[in-house]
């Protein structure tokens, strides 16, 4: 993806929630950033596949 033509957008997310993604990252050696953009293009990529249904598991 062109850097050029990334969009800069405010994320407010629970404590938690960035501290589960943050020891992601580092596992992953992605940025904090990086790791949310991977997480979001896997979803929209899952979607696109027909594989997402839009349930949330825990």
């Amino acid at each position: 993806m062109n850097e050029d033509k990334k969009k800069q957008i405010p994320l407010r997310i629970s404590k938690e929630l960035y501290d589960e993604i943050a020891s992601w990252a580092a596992d992953d050696f992605r940025s904090i950033n990086g790791q949310i953009e991977y997480l979001l293009n896997e979803c929209v990529k899952k979607r696109k596949k027909g594989k997402y249904d839009g349930e949330i598991r825990e």
